[in-house]
């Protein structure tokens, strides 16, 4: 261990790269894990809800759709070609790209300055976060997003490092790829311009090769775009009956307590991170993107966004958390003490974060922290109400079997071609056109 500890110190005044983490054992290793964890539980439950939808969506590939942008649907497609339609096929992208996300997050704590224990520190604390486990689990936008957003984030802080004008262009790209996942990536652009515009970098606005990087994204974003003007921009009847159903029943002080809620054991690198961002000296070459992310989280409190609409800034603040914690602890026994500390308090909340049991076993582990600890955590619903379930597993139930019973009724049905199948909400439309096709 003394060993280890040692060698992940490295040179706190080098700056690497993205190149460099990824060819570093120790970081190959830790992405290896973060796949093999997220792969390790695909087959506790069924399908989720969301996911039988958006591959639904891959049997009907086009340029937009009226609950998502199209994006989601295009990376179904593909996953569905190559692998066909069961669980590992919906969940080997998600996996995957938990591994890229574990370097990305060293490399920013590279980027800004941290040694190689900075960077040990900010892809562990990513992996043990509990929105990262479950992001990461599950094929939905949320990682995309997460992905798309921390790509952006990397490339900011790669630029402001080397002033190297070809960033920007790839910026450009990313931002229309973070529009082509979520709408909510016009908040995250916005956010970056009047943090770029009220710093000291807003000489950035005249150069070229950011309007060039602007009409990357407008170009890459222009099929879903033009979608929505030819179908009348759905989008917004989508966001109106979303705020009727269900974001009302949000309110600051639950935003802000499930902000901490769902790094979980992480959220001390979130705490450290924002801190560190707003206020320390060795941060302030960076702080145009601090504010950006704060300024995301401060924007969806007000609009009273869910709280997991926030996840996409949450790695970088996590690095940059790990950045600060890397420059307190100074003595050997607390740089090896801290990551186990972490992980012992991780271990009896892991079934928060990843299906690591069964549906019984899942039931009986919620029921204990109700019934022993008088917790409900993670088990309230979209519509206020508390379930004996959290809503993302609850959802991953019953699907099966609900479709063999539809099977077996269709068969009783003489004249086909004279009958269909109703669904009565997406889940079940979907369940049928996925999980039927077997």
């Amino acid at each position: 261990m003394n060993t280890f500890v040692q060698a992940a110190e490295g040179n706190g005044k080098e700056k690497g790269s993205f190149k460099a983490i990824s060819s570093d054992p120790l970081f190959i290793f830790l992405a290896l894990v973060s796949v093999a964890y997220h792969l390790s539980s695909i087959f506790s439950l069924e399908y989720h809800r969301d996911e039988l939808l958006y591959f639904a969506l891959a049997n009907h590939p086009a340029a937009g759709y009226n609950s998502v942008p199209p994006l989601i649907g295009w990376v179904a497609w593909l996953m569905q070609e190559l692998f066909g339609q069961s669980l590992f096929a919906v969940r080997i992208s998600p996996s995957m790209s938990s591994g890229v996300m574990v370097l990305l997050a060293a490399s920013i704590a590279r980027e800004m300055g941290g040694s190689r224990y900075a960077s040990f520190l900010a892809a562990f604390g990513l992996m043990i976060a509990t929105f990262f486990m479950r992001s990461f689990f599950l094929f939905m936008p949320v990682f995309l997003e997460i992905f798309i957003w921390t790509i952006i984030f990397y490339l900011i802080i790669r630029y402001l490092n080397t002033r190297n004008d070809r960033l920007l262009l790839w910026i450009g790209i990313c931002a229309g790829l973070a529009l082509l996942t979520k709408y909510l990536g016009a908040l995250f652009i916005a956010a970056i311009v009047t943090s770029v515009t009220f710093s000291g970098h807003r000489y950035i606005l005249r150069k070229r090769s950011l309007w060039g990087g602007a009409l990357l994204a407008l170009i890459v974003f222009l099929p879903n775009l033009l979608w929505q003007v030819f179908n009348g921009f759905p989008v917004f009847g989508h966001m109106d009956e979303l705020y009727r159903t269900q974001l009302v029943h949000m309110d600051i002080p639950l935003f802000l307590s499930e902000q901490l809620m769902m790094p979980a054991v992480s959220s001390v690198f979130l705490a450290a991170g924002i801190l560190f961002l707003l206020f320390s000296k060795k941060t302030a070459p960076y702080r145009l993107a601090g504010h950006a992310a704060l300024l995301v989280i401060f924007s969806l409190m007000l609009l009273k966004g869910k709280s997991y609409y926030t996840l996409g800034v949450f790695p970088f603040i996590i690095a940059s958390g790990a950045l600060a914690l890397s420059f307190i602890l100074r003595k050997l026994w607390l740089k090896m003490a801290f990551p186990v500390l972490l992980f012992i308090l991780l271990l009896p909340i892991i079934p928060m974060g990843i299906p690591v049991y069964d549906r019984e076993g899942l039931v009986e582990y919620f029921n204990v922290l109700e019934n022993k600890y008088g917790i409900d955590l993670g088990r309230r619903f979209e519509d206020g109400s508390i379930h004996s379930l959290p809503q993302d597993y609850a959802d991953m139930l019953g699907w099966e079997e609900m479709t063999a019973l539809a099977a077996r009724a269709w068969e009783l049905v003489e004249d086909k071609d004279a009958a269909f199948i109703f669904g009565e909400n997406y889940g079940q439309a979907a369940a049928i056109s996925v999980i039927g096709r077997k």
